[in-house]
C-alpha cells in the first residue's frame, strides 16, 4: 500500500530532572535514549507528522535545563510536532493557565503545536487533508463520554483524527476511579481517536471502521506491578485509502526487571492502600495541609453534593496558589 500519511503518536513521557523511587536505572538517562529512538524512526519510517498524547513534562514548571536537554534531542525530528495537553503540563488541572508553563513557552515559540479544545487543526500532505481536534486534561474529562465524541467532521477533510488526555478505556476499571468506555464513544465522528493519561494503555481497538489508540505510556513510573512486563512502545499510523495502526515496541526500552524496583513498588501499594484507609477514616472536615496537591486535586473532583462552579472556583484558587509557590 502507498502511503499518502504516515503519523507516529506517542504519549505520557513525564520528562523530569529526578529519578522516580521505584526506578534502579538512571531514569532521565533511560529517557533521553527512547527520545533518540523516536528520532530515528522518524527518519527510518518516513514519518510525516508526530503526536504526542499529553504529559509531556512532569509538571508544568520543569526547569529550564531539563526541558533544554530534551527539546535539544526533539528538534532533531525536523517534522512537525502536536500535542495536547495533560494534567501535569497545566497547574491545578486547568488548560487555561498552559500560558504560563513550559508547554506554553514552546507553543509560543512554535516549536511545538498545542491543540487546544475548539481550535480544530488541519495538517496536509500529497494533496491529503487530516483535521485535528482534541480534548484536553480537565478535572471533570470523565464525569460525561460527551467530551470524546467528535460531533461533526471538518469540512473538506479526508480523515479526523481526535486527540484526548483522559481515562479513556477498553473495559470497565476500579470502582471510584472516574472514566470513559470506548463503547461509549462509537457514535464519534472522529474516524481514529488518540488517547494517552492511562500509562497501561490497550491494544488498538476498531468499531465500526472508527479507531481508538493508546499505545501506552513512553515511561514506567507508577507503582502497578504490571509496569514490569510492559513494554513502552509507539504508534505509527499510515492514512491512505484505509487506515492502518502499527503498535511498535522500542527497542531502548530495558525489561522491566532490569530498571524497576520490586520492593519498592510493593512498599508504594502498601502505603497508598493505607492512605485510602485513613482517609476513608477521617470526615470531610480534614486539614488538606497535610496532604500533597494531587491528593487536593483529586479530593476536589471526586467531591459529591458540590456544584461545578464551587469545584472550578476551588481550583481556580488551588492553580493560583499553585503558580506562586513555584
Amino acid at each position: 500500500m502507498e502511503v499518502f500519511m504516515r503519523i507516529l503518536y506517542f504519549t505520557d513521557t513525564h520528562i523530569k530532572g529526578t529519578n522516580p523511587k521505584n526506578r534502579k536505572d538512571d531514569f532521565v538517562a533511560s529517557l533521553e535514549e527512547k527520545f533518540r529512538e523516536i528520532v530515528s524512526i522518524v527518519k527510518e519510517k518516513d514519518i510525516d507528522f508526530v503526536i504526542h498524547g499529553g504529559d509531556l513534562f512532569d509538571r508544568p514548571d520543569i526547569s529550564i535545563s531539563v526541558v533544554s536537554r530534551f527539546t535539544t534531542i526533539l528538534k532533531e525530528i525536523e517534522k512537525p510536532i502536536y500535542i495536547v495537553s495533560g494534567n501535569h503540563d497545566i497547574f491545578g488541572h486547568n488548560p487555561s493557565t498552559i500560558d504560563r508553563t513550559m508547554l506554553g513557552l514552546l507553543k509560543s515559540l512554535d516549536f511545538i503545536g498545542v491543540i487546544e479544545r475548539d481550535k480544530p487543526m488541519i495538517i496536509e500532505k500529497s494533496g491529503m487533508k487530516v483535521g485535528l481536534t482534541s480534548l484536553p486534561y480537565t478535572y471533570d474529562i470523565d464525569a460525561t463520554p460527551e467530551g470524546y465524541i467528535l460531533k461533526e467532521a471538518q469540512e473538506n477533510v479526508d480523515y479526523s483524527i481526535h486527540v484526548v488526555h483522559g481515562m479513556l478505556l477498553d473495559r470497565p476499571f476500579v470502582k471510584g476511579i472516574p472514566y470513559t468506555l470506548i463503547d461509549d464513544i462509537v457514535d464519534t465522528a472522529a474516524d481514529i481517536t488518540l488517547s494517552g493519561h492511562y500509562h497501561a494503555g490497550f491494544k488498538t481497538i476498531e468499531k465500526n471502521g472508527k479507531y481508538f489508540v493508546n499505545p501506552g505510556s513512553l515511561v514506567r513510573v507508577t507503582n502497578s506491578l504490571k509496569e514490569i512486563e510492559r513494554i513502552p512502545q509507539v504508534a505509527i499510523i499510515d492514512l491512505d485509502k484505509e487506515i492502518s495502526v502499527e503498535l511498535l515496541p522500542l527497542k531502548s526500552a530495558k525489561p522491566g526487571e532490569d530498571i524497576l524496583d520490586r520492593t519498592e513498588m510493593e512498599n508504594c501499594m502498601f502505603r497508598s492502600e493505607r492512605i485510602v484507609q485513613f482517609k476513608q477514616s477521617i470526615d470531610s472536615a480534614m486539614n488538606f495541609e497535610k496532604m500533597d496537591l494531587n491528593d487536593i486535586l483529586l479530593e476536589v473532583t471526586l467531591s459529591e453534593g458540590v456544584s461545578n462552579d464551587v469545584k472550578e472556583e476551588a481550583l481556580r484558587r488551588i492553580a493560583n496558589s499553585q503558580m506562586k509557590g513555584y
